[in-house]
């Protein structure tokens, strides 16, 4: 192609190779570079913007961290797709938060180099008869993710900024609610990734979901009927339980919840997972949406929880915009955590509150103080303010997008065997044998090969266990790099062979 007519400024703010980089990253944002389409050589640019090489080389280096561009040998660099990229800088002003290097995630081990499975190097485990087995050589789980490729150099340099500045009141008990710039970051994150309408005012930060859905409590109030999809996520379940609440399972069909049996079962409050339901994988259509927001409109005191679990991981199309993102009678509750796109041991989530609600958390709650550490809601602003969050969800993406590929490929193989579902967002999918074999058995014809694999049945909650046409799988791959799940999905073929 021809080489850009990029307009550099050498009085501005921004470094040069800050422009270039914005300017590319928005004409492939506008579709005015499309995907598949070649830029120019690094020399070839830099001699026509007069420029140094490597100006240019930075600027298409941190293009190739975010994917936008892919560089293949010998060839040249090619604009990808990014249709499912989303970009909390675009139209917001955050420009300046530009990361300076190009290096983060070198720490650490890359993608491809993890040994064994995580955490089960060494251990021996029994089977339900008590015969010991050697560790799991891969195992699938659901719930993990990868830490590999998480930027720890930048975490570090933004802690020791933040620790070496005055910042006193940082050591201050501060706002019950959190610390208002992190809300003030959090509300226009969520606003720009998943369309949530929200004021910081209306953002209670706590320690995981765990505390925030204990805060919930204390805000609903004792002895709420309280509907859950079936199957679903189990831990949600037990807290819940713990509370005391009547607790009805409601059945799902292709679309999520069904309304007509959330009717039936006279709840005040209904917990789902409409962006990517949990373990289900279920994407809920805007038709029922507007169903559950008809339903709880329908009466005083009736809400929806909604939990965005894993709203970023949509690896096929665009993200899809929040169940919240349609609510005009304030009726969403609305979670999410950054334990899932950053990492678990931060344990900061978030939990935006309806205007009703709010004012039962300012008489009843209020006292409460923030259960986050100040040190750590600053560095995880700044950490969102400066793009370094966008550019590892960016690049941890990619990574996932790669593994999810892999392991459909493996398991096209197998569609003698079995059918998935699920597969176009969040980190697992869902595998159905096609055989009349029972889940029990092929989970522990896997065990025997050293593969941990889930059964559907272990998210069935209540009384009536959600029971699915034939054995179900569920697979989870984030934890896992290619060796990993080549070595898994062989093992799986010869235990499973019919």
């Amino acid at each position: 192609m021809n080489d850009l007519a990029i307009a550099l400024r050498t009085d501005g703010e921004k470094h040069l190779y800050e422009q270039i980089y914005d300017y590319i990253k928005g004409e492939i944002r506008k579709g005015k570079l499309r995907f598949g389409e070649r830029l120019p050589s690094t020399r070839s640019l830099a001699e026509f913007l007069a420029v140094s090489r490597s100006t240019v080389e930075l600027a298409y280096g941190q293009l190739l961290s975010e994917g936008y561009i892919e560089s293949k040998p010998y060839r040249g660099y090619f604009v990808c797709q990014v249709e499912e990229l989303f970009d909390l800088k675009e139209g917001a002003g955050w420009d300046k938060g530009f990361a300076r290097s190009g290096k983060e995630g070198a720490q650490g081990r890359q993608f491809g180099e993890t040994d064994g499975a995580p955490g089960m190097e060494g251990k021996t485990r029994m089977d339900a008869a008590g015969t010991a087995h050697l560790p799991y050589v891969c195992d699938f789980s659901p719930n993990a993710i990868d830490m590999a490729a998480f930027p720890y150099s930048t975490w570090k340099k933004i802690a020791k900024d933040i620790l070496v500045g005055d910042n006193r009141e940082m050591f201050a008990c501060g706002s019950p609610k959190g610390d208002e710039a992190l809300r003030e970051t959090i509300a226009h994150y969520l606003h720009a990734s998943r369309g949530v309408n929200c004021s910081p005012q209306q953002i209670i930060i706590g320690a995981g979901n765990d505390y925030l859905l204990m805060l919930l409590e204390k805000i609903l109030g004792r002895d709420v009927p309280i509907a859950m999809e079936n199957p679903t996520y189990k831990k949600a379940y037990r807290i819940f339980a713990s509370f005391a609440y009547p607790i009805t399972p409601v059945e799902m069909d292709g679309s999520g919840m069904c309304v007509d049996g959330l009717r039936q079962s006279g709840a005040r409050v209904a917990y789902v997972m409409p962006s990517h339901q949990y373990p289900m994988g279920i994407v809920m259509p805007i038709g029922r949406r507007m169903e559950l927001l008809k339903w709880a409109g329908e009466m005083d005191g009736r809400y929806l929880i909604e939990d965005d679990y894993d709203g970023e991981f949509r690896l096929k199309g665009r993200p899809i915009p929040s169940l919240q993102a349609s609510d005009r009678l304030g009726k969403v509750i609305y979670i999410g955590t950054f334990s899932k796109s950053i990492a678990p041991a931060i344990r900061t989530g978030y939990m935006a509150l309806p205007p009703p609600l709010l004012e039962a958390y300012e008489k009843k709650c209020s006292f409460y103080s923030t259960t986050v550490s100040g040190i750590d809601q600053r560095i995880l602003n700044e950490f969102i303010r400066n793009g370094h969050f966008e550019r590892h969800m960016n690049r941890m993406r990619k990574i996932y997008r790669d593994r999810h590929d892999v392991l459909l490929a493996e398991l096209k193989e197998m569609e003698g065997q079995f059918w998935v579902t699920g597969e176009n967002a969040g980190l697992h999918l869902l595998v159905h044998d096609r055989l009349g074999r029972s889940e029990g058995q092929l989970v522990r014809q896997a065990a025997k090969a050293g593969v941990k694999v889930y059964g559907l049945s272990e998210f069935s909650v209540g009384n009536a266990p959600f029971c699915p046409d034939g054995a179900t799988l569920v697979l989870g791959y984030a934890s896992l790099d290619r060796r990993q799940i080549l070595e898994g999905m062989h093992r799986l073929k010869e235990a499973w062979r019919a």
